[in-house]
C-alpha cells in the first residue's frame, strides 16, 4: 500500500511493540538527532511482499508500509551489523512513551565518509555541524 504521507512514529511504535531489535540509521537517524536533512525518495511501482528469509538477510529491503517507507538494512558501511553497531548508538526518547536506538552521529559521519557517494558528501557538512552543536550542549 503506497501512501502520500509518512508516519515514522507509527512505524517505530510498531517495531518496538513487536519487540524488534533495530537501530535507526541514515537520514532519519540524522533528523532524530537534530540535523536538518529531510529528502524526497523515489516511488516504485513494484508491489512485492518480502519473505522472512529476505528480512533476515544482510541485504537491503526497501519496503512501503501503510505508514510510509521503511528500509530494512541487514548491514551498513563495511558490513557492520546490529551487534557491531549496538555500542555506537544513542537512545532517542519520544514523548516519554517510545524509546529507540539511533546510530550516533560520529558513526553516521564515518559511514557516509567511507561510502563517498555524492549524496553522502553533500550531507556531511550538515552532519558535522550538527555534531559540533550537540557537543556544545
Amino acid at each position: 500500500m503506497e501512501t502520500g504521507t509518512c508516519d515514522f512514529l507509527t512505524i517505530l511504535r510498531v517495531l518496538v511493540k513487536g519487540k524488534v531489535d533495530f537501530i535507526v540509521v541514515g537520514g532519519v537517524c540524522a533528523v532524530l538527532q537534530g540535523a536538518p536533512v529531510p529528502y524526497y525518495r523515489e516511488r516504485k511501482d513494484r508491489k512485492l511482499r518480502p519473505q522472512l528469509s529476505h528480512l533476515a538477510s544482510p541485504g537491503h529491503q526497501l519496503l512501503i508500509t501503510s505508514s510510509g517507507p521503511l528500509n530494512v538494512l541487514g548491514t551498513v558501511g563495511t558490513d557492520l551489523g546490529y551487534e557491531e553497531l549496538l555500542s555506537r548508538t544513542v537512545k532517542v526518547l519520544f514523548d516519554r512513551s517510545l524509546e529507540v536506538r539511533a546510530l550516533d552521529l560520529e558513526t553516521l559521519i564515518q559511514i557516509k565518509e567511507e561510502a563517498g557517494r555524492k549524496k553522502d558528501k553533500a550531507v556531511l557538512p550538515i552532519l558535522k555541524q550538527t555534531l559540533k552543536e550537540r557537543r556544545k550542549q
